[in-house]
Formats: C-alpha cells, sequence, structure tokens
C-alpha cells in the first residue's frame, strides 16, 4: 500500500525535461520514483554508479598520431551517416549552457 510521500527541490529545467520525457514514455514520476527506490535495495545502494567523468582531450594535447585516428574515425561516422548536424550539436551545448 502506497502511504508515503517523497519531496524533493530539484532545478525547474531538469524537473521539465525529466517530465517531458517521462510523458513521453508513458510513465508518471511516483513510478519511476518508486522503481528508483526499489532498485536502490535491490542493489543495497546506487544502481548506477556516479563518477566524474574525465574531460576530453584538447587538440593541443593529442599527439599526432592521436588527432590522426580520431579525424579518421570522423570521417569514418560521416561516411557512415552517422553524425549529427552540426545546428543540432550546437543547439544541445546552448542547452546545456543555460
Amino acid at each position: 500500500m502506497k502511504d508515503s510521500t517523497v519531496s524533493a527541490r530539484v532545478e525547474n529545467n531538469v524537473k521539465i525535461e525529466a517530465e517531458d520525457i517521462l510523458q513521453k514514455l508513458g510513465l508518471p514520476v511516483s513510478v519511476v520514483i518508486n522503481s528508483l527506490y526499489r532498485q536502490i535495495i535491490y542493489h543495497h545502494g546506487l544502481p548506477f554508479s556516479l563518477t566524474i567523468p574525465s574531460e576530453p582531450k584538447t587538440i593541443d594535447t593529442m599527439s599526432n598520431t592521436e588527432l590522426d585516428a580520431k579525424l579518421q574515425h570522423s570521417y569514418a561516422q560521416a561516411i557512415a551517416g552517422e553524425g549529427r548536424f552540426m545546428s543540432e550539436v550546437f543547439d544541445d551545448l546552448e542547452r546545456g549552457l543555460k
């Protein structure tokens, strides 16, 4: 029986973006929170790792071999149609800055 309430303060833009995704998936927020709590119990901790991502290397810190490999990989992705439009990438970057 569900008889407890969970209250948390989050950034408004994070709440809006997450709830929009959940709505598209047809999942109520309460179901997701309940599922997360159950996974915490099952794993005896968080069901995912919390790590600080390493910063990507910049061109001035790469060797010529590393840069060449990165450019070849990017070229192969572009040829295979695996890339994204530049406007999409910049839109995502700008959203992250707000």
